[in-house]
C-alpha cells in the first residue's frame, strides 16, 4: 500500500531496510492496556501495579517482533525466489513489503506467500511449549504472557492463512488458481473477490457487534473488513493494468535525452539557470562524464537554506541513482510500475549501461495506459 510510510526506521534486518509507521504506536497502546489493566490483573491478582504494566510492555514487544519475523520471511523466501525486496514498513494492521516485481511461477508465489502464517504458527506453537514449562515452576505472570502470544500467533497464521487477498491465503489461493488457469489476471481476479466478500462480511459482522454493545471490537473488524476490501481493490486495479501494458516496453514510454544537471553544481546554479525552470520537478544528476549518479528534486533542492545554497553541490542533496529504479529501455513496462509506485520520487532513469538514455515517470505510465485504455487499434489487437 503506497500511501504507508514509515515513520522512522529500525535500521536493516537480513540486509532489508525496515521502518515503522506511527499507527504501530496504537497496537502497542492497546495490548499494554489490554493487558495491564484486563487479563494479566484477571488472571493473577493482588500483584503490584508496576508488575502488570511491565509485564504487558514486554509481552506487546515481542508481539510485535512476531510479527516482524512474519513479514522478514516473506521478504526472505521472495529474495530467494528472484524477487527483489525494497523494505518493508511495519504499520496498525501488520506490515507492508515493497516488492520490487511479482513471483514468475505459480510454484514461487506458493512458497513466498505460505511461509508468513508458517512463521506465526510455528512461534506460536513454541511460545505454547515455553509456556507449559514455564507452569511447571509457577512462574505466574510469564505463563500468561507466554500463551498469549502462543495464542495471537496461532490466530494470527490462521487469519492469513483465509483465501482473500490481500492476505497470505489470498496469494496462495491466488497461485492455485494461476496454476490451474495459466492466466495471471484470472487468478488475480478470483483472489481479489474473494477479499472483498470477507472484507463486506467482517464490515457486517462488525456493525452487528457495534449494535449489541461490543462497540470496540466492533469497530475493530469495521477497520480489518475496510482495510481488506481497500487492498483487494488496489490489488485487481494493478493487476489489470499488468495486463494493459503487456508487451509495452520501458522504451515506449521514456523520454529520451533529459535535461541533465552537473553533480557539481551548486544548488544556487540548479535553481536560478533559465534551463531548469518551469519544465519539470525534477532531473537526472550526470558526473563529470556524463554517468548518472542519482536525480535532484526541486523540492530537495529548495529545501537547502537560502544563505547555504551557493556552497551547497546538487550531488548533496540528491537521490543515489541506488536508490532509483534504473530499467534497460527494452525492460517491459509493467515490470516498472509497482517500482514507480512504491518510490519516494515516482521516477526511473533508464539506462543502457550506466549511460542515461532516458526518464520515466507515473504521468509517463498514465499517459501510456490512457492511450491504450482509448484507442480502438490496440483494443482490436488484444481481443
Amino acid at each position: 500500500m503506497a500511501a504507508v510510510r514509515a515513520t522512522f526506521s529500525l535500521g536493516r534486518v537480513a540486509g532489508i531496510r525496515v521502518g515503522v509507521h506511527w499507527s504501530v504506536l496504537v497496537i502497542f497502546v492497546l495490548i499494554l492496556l489490554g493487558l495491564a489493566e484486563g487479563r494479566f490483573p484477571e488472571a493473577h491478582p493482588d500483584r503490584p501495579a508496576w508488575q502488570y504494566w511491565f509485564a504487558s510492555a514486554v509481552t506487546a514487544m515481542v508481539f510485535l517482533l512476531s510479527l516482524l519475523a512474519h513479514e522478514i520471511s516473506h521478504a526472505l523466501v521472495a529474495r530467494r525466489n528472484g524477487v527483489s525486496v525494497d523494505d518493508l514498513t511495519l504499520w496498525l494492521l501488520g506490515g507492508i513489503a515493497r516488492l520490487k516485481s511479482e513471483a514468475s511461477t505459480p510454484g514461487a508465489e506458493l512458497r513466498i506467500a505460505g511461509v508468513g502464517p508458517l512463521v506465526s504458527l510455528v512461534l506460536g506453537v513454541l511460545f505454547a511449549l515455553v509456556a507449559g514449562l514455564a507452569g511447571l515452576y509457577d512462574a505466574g505472570l510469564v505463563v500468561e504472557a507466554l500463551a498469549w502470544l502462543a495464542g495471537i500467533n496461532i490466530l494470527l497464521a490462521v487469519f492469513n492463512a483465509l483465501p482473500a487477498a490481500p492476505l497470505d491465503g489470498g496469494r496462495l489461493l491466488r497461485a492455485m488458481v494461476w496454476r490451474k488457469t495459466g492466466s495471471q489476471l484470472r487468478a488475480t481476479a478470483v483472489a481479489t473477490a474473494a477479499g472483498r466478500m470477507l472484507g463486506w462480511a467482517l464490515i457486517g459482522i462488525g456493525l452487528y457487534l457495534v449494535l449489541v454493545g461490543a462497540v470496540f471490537s466492533g469497530i475493530w473488524l469495521v477497520v480489518i473488513g475496510w482495510f481488506i476490501i481497500s487492498m483487494a481493490t488496489v490489488e485487481g486495479g494493478q493487476a489489470r493494468l499488468r495486463e494493459l501494458l503487456g508487451g509495452i516496453p520501458v522504451s515506449e514510454a521514456m523520454t529520451p535525452d533529459p535535461v541533465t544537471v552537473r553533480s557539481t553544481a551548486t544548488v544556487s546554479e540548479f535553481l536560478t539557470e533559465p534551463r531548469f525552470r518551469f519544465r519539470h520537478s525534477a532531473f537526472p544528476v550526470v558526473d563529470n562524464e556524463n554517468i548518472a549518479v542519482g536525480l535532484v528534486t526541486l523540492k530537495g533542492a529548495d529545501a537547502v537554506p537560502e544563505a547555504e545554497r551557493g556552497a551547497t553541490a546538487v550531488a548533496r542533496v540528491m537521490v543515489p541513482v541506488d536508490d532509483l529504479p534504473t530499467p534497460h529501455p527494452d525492460d517491459p513496462l509493467a515490470r516498472l510500475v509497482p517500482e514507480l509506485q512504491g518510490g519516494s520520487v515516482h521516477r526511473a532513469l533508464v539506462l543502457e549501461g550506466s549511460r542515461l538514455v532516458g526518464i520515466v515517470t507515473s504521468s509517463d505510465i498514465s499517459r501510456v495506459t490512457h492511450w491504450l485504455s482509448s484507442s480502438s487499434t490496440w483494443r482490436g489487437r488484444t481481443l
